[in-house]
Order: structure tokens, then sequence, then C-alpha cells
């Protein structure tokens, strides 16, 4: 945490007190006032000369605004920067989703922000990721919906082509048994005839063979 620094304390807290102030210099030729701001949070700053702290601990004068010194304990007036621990970066990632950041990422030298809008301090560069007007991001959930509709009707397919060879199976099946029943019935016809012919055969030699005979 970067606090406003006391008066006393000799040559050495003078040097401090210079470099804190030339720290607080530098954050303020890169931090806009309303750096890290959310929208809903903006009149909240720009109603009067004097800002609260949310918390209600104390005030400040907006001027002190993301000065690069911690005044407010729950960091309302460090939005910006990463004076206060507890202050939240507002990422505005134009044409994606907004989102918050704990202020130990802002000028950490790591994009954050899909707009690189938390590394504003020249120390390294972050390309916009951010999706265009959402058009990237629909075309994905077109994309992604139209997949999902061709595997659905694939699996219908499926569904349906497994259900036609079992009925396939099963048809294969019972007309197999029909064969086999059909088959039975005319192996027992044509025994029946075999049989029956040679009973004729038999009784004609019989009768043949009496008439010699007598």
């Amino acid at each position: 945490m970067i606090t406003r620094a006391n008066g006393g304390g000799g040559c050495c807290c003078d040097h401090l007190a210079l470099l804190l102030a030339a720290s607080s210099l530098l954050v303020r030729a890169f931090a806009s006032p309303l750096l890290g701001v959310s929208p809903q949070d903006e009149k909240y700053y720009l109603d009067g000369a004097v800002i609260f702290c949310k918390d209600g601990s104390k005030s400040f004068p907006r001027n002190r605004l993301n000065d690069g010194f911690c005044d407010c304990p729950d960091g309302t007036d460090e939005p910006g920067t990463s004076a206060c621990p507890e202050s939240k970066f507002y990422c505005r990632n134009a044409g994606d989703r907004p989102r918050f950041l704990f202020s130990s990422r802002v000028n950490d030298h790591i994009c954050d922000c899909c707009d690189g809008s938390d590394e504003y301090d020249g120390g390294i560069t972050c390309p916009n990721t951010c999706t265009k007007d959402g058009n990237d991001l629909n075309f994905r959930s077109d994309e992604q919906d139209s997949k999902r509709t061709k595997s659905s009707d694939i699996n219908a397919q499926e569904r349906i082509s497994d259900v036609d060879l079992e009925d396939f199976i099963q048809n294969l099946k019972g007309f197999k048994v029909a064969i086999v029943v059909e088959l039975g019935i005319a192996i027992t016809h044509l025994m029946i005839t075999i049989y029956g012919m040679n009973a004729i055969s038999t009784a004609a030699i019989e009768r043949k063979t009496h008439v010699v005979r007598s």
C-alpha cells in the first residue's frame, strides 16, 4: 500500500517523500482520473469537488483520485492504480465482457484486460484481443449451435440406423424360423409320400408273388 507521507523524519524521509512524489507524478501522467472506474460509478466520482470513501471513513479532494497514494482504506480513491490493496480495477473491454481486477494486477507487466487497459504505464504493450462488437463471439456461438445441431442430427440418424438394423435382424431370425418350419413340413410330407409309395410297391410285389404261386 502506498500512503501519503507525513511531515518530519529528516533527510531520509525527505528523499523517500520525493521518490513517492515522483512516482505519483508518473502515475498521474499515465492514469486518467476515471481510469478503472466502472460506468455505474462515474457519477459518484464526478458529483462534487470532494469525494467520500465508500466505507464512510474519510473524504478526499477529486485531484487525489488515482494519484498513486492510498487515502481510503477501501481503495475508493485509487480504482485505476495499484496503490490500495482493497481497490478494484474495471476493464471496459469494449465489444467483449467487462470485468474487475484486483489492484495488484495493474501495471504488473501481465495483460489481464482484453483491451490492455490494465497495463498503461508503457512497461508492456498489450494487444487488444477483445471481440469486435461481439461479432466474433456471436459467430462462434452460431457456429457452436450449428455443430450441436449437426451432431444431434447425426446421433438421431445413428439411432434410427441401429433400430432399423435390429428390426432387420429380428425379421431375418423370424424368416429363418419360418423357413426351417416350412422345410420340416416339406420333409415330413416327402417322407410320408415315400413311405406310402414304398407300401404300395410292397403290396404290389406281394400280390404278384401270390399270383405266381397259385
